[in-house]
């Protein structure tokens, strides 16, 4: 897989999460557990993202 289709695979499972994260906070019976699970794995990915785009530069 190139480093363009892994970063663009990242970019859609990072908005996919934050798609259920937004839906999630309408729902104020939604588990506050699994909200912050999904919360932590979308910061992961942001986290993997930024990383990914500025490592080449540092090679």
């Amino acid at each position: 897989m190139s480093m363009d289709a892994h970063l663009s695979k990242l970019q859609e499972r990072h908005a996919t999460l934050e798609q259920k994260i937004s839906e999630a906070n309408q729902h104020p019976s939604f588990d506050s557990l699994e909200l912050s699970e999904m919360k932590r794995r979308k910061l992961l990915l942001k986290e993997e993202i930024e990383r990914l785009r500025t490592e080449p530069l540092l090679n």
